[in-house]
């Protein structure tokens, strides 16, 4: 999830740093397959990579959809994005602000009394600045640790009372922290201005307009319909599918399920101004001292060379993901990998939970397992996956 996995597993940072054979040609794909294939090679059970620029885009992928296969991972296969929900979220939140039902700058209690400081604003909710209790540093996630809760349902009501039992992390507005508490309680502020369930408001203001057709919000529903890639874990030892899961304890934070074809038309629509009064399109890549990497929902990074990417990253437990555009539109990457046994052998699964947002290619979850932390275990694998480098 917004547990931010597969932020330097950037099979992206290759695609401009191979040789084009014309200016009017796409990158070198022989160079991202090489990429890929050093992905499932070392650390996931598949990969899947859809790649745009300017008029041009293709598809790769490397690895097996299943252990013991050799079906291919699908092209267009569905996948847990995890954190990416987080921009669908903002989105709505957004779009109700432009409509005058919500004050970005207005204390959540307004909304939903009594539920969290008074001082916490909708906008540090969005922009990780609220200083909340992070609930799901409170939850284990590895494979051995998620089994016996791995088909609980959970409550929004649950999960925020994880957070609000504990003390704030820091003075509301003063820092920047990853936290996925401030996704769930937005989650439930939809439900009360909107009067209907979460998953049904971003269906009729993101989904139906932009015809998502496979994009989802499960729900309770463990299973993944739709042709996709399976996910694998140790639990006492043993290799264990571990795809389907009940997705409620991500819910507005991470739940959705979805394609790298929808999410490319997302975050196009989304950037392009297409979802948004040009007010909220502004704050939706807004920047603060406080928040100097993040808008409202979504990541706003420079590279080295001083090219700026937007987008987002997600993981869940055996699945990790990627969406980053140029803010022209005119470079587009998004990323799905599935965790395979390799990915969860190893020290560098039980990683502790601090997290460096000072780049891109540091932003790897701590919290989660996964294969990102393997293919990151040797500096020449860093080098080449490094995500700064996708648009230098």
């Amino acid at each position: 999830m917004g547990i931010r996995l597969l932020a330097t597993l950037a099979a992206t940072s290759l695609l401009f740093t191979g040789t084009a054979v014309a200016d009017d040609q796409q990158i070198d794909r022989k160079v991202i397959q090489q990429s890929l294939d050093q992905i499932a090679g070392t650390a996931a059970q598949g990969v899947q990579l859809r790649v745009t620029e300017g008029r041009h885009s293709f598809t790769a992928r490397a690895g097996t959809a299943e252990l013991g296969s050799e079906r291919p991972v699908p092209l267009n296969g569905r996948f847990r994005a995890g954190s990416i929900t987080k921009s669908f979220t903002s989105t709505v939140v957004l779009q109700l602000a432009g409509e005058g039902e919500v004050g970005l700058d207005e204390p959540v209690d307004r909304y939903l009394p009594g539920l969290v400081d008074p001082r916490i604003t909708v906008r540090q909710l969005l922009q990780h600045t609220s200083g909340l209790f992070n609930y799901t540093n409170a939850i284990g996630f590895s494979p051995q640790d998620f089994e016996p809760i791995r088909f609980k349902h959970w409550t929004p009501e649950e999960i925020i009372a994880i957070s609000t039992s504990r003390p704030l992390q820091f003075e509301p507005g003063t820092k920047w922290e990853y936290n996925n508490t401030g996704f769930v309680i937005l989650g439930q502020l939809i439900e009360k201005i909107t009067h209907q369930p979460y998953d049904r408001t971003v269906q009729q203001r993101v989904l139906r307009p932009l015809h998502l057709s496979d994009t989802t919000f499960p729900g309770d529903d463990p299973d993944i319909h739709g042709p996709h890639a399976h996910s694998y874990g140790l639990v006492n030892g043993k290799a264990t599918d571990t795809t389907r899961f009940n997705p409620s304890v991500f819910w507005a934070v991470g739940d959705v399920v979805t394609t790298t074809r929808d999410l490319d038309t997302f975050y196009t629509a989304l950037i392009g101004g297409k979802l948004l009064k040009p007010a909220q399109q502004a704050e939706l890549t807004k920047t603060t001292p406080a928040s100097p990497q993040y808008g409202l929902g979504l990541f706003v990074q420079q590279t080295p060379c001083g090219t700026t990417v937007l987008g987002h990253t997600g993981s869940v437990p055996g699945y990790g993901s990627y969406a980053f555009f140029s803010p022209d539109l005119q470079r587009h990457a998004e990323l799905s990998a599935t965790a395979g046994l390799r990915a969860t052998t190893g020290s560098s699964t039980r990683c502790s939970a601090e997290r460096n947002a000072s780049g891109l290619d540091e932003l790897v979850d701590r919290r989660l397992p996964g294969f990102a932390s393997l293919v990151l275990s040797t500096p020449d694998a860093r080098k080449r996956l490094a995500l700064n480098a996708v648009f230098c």
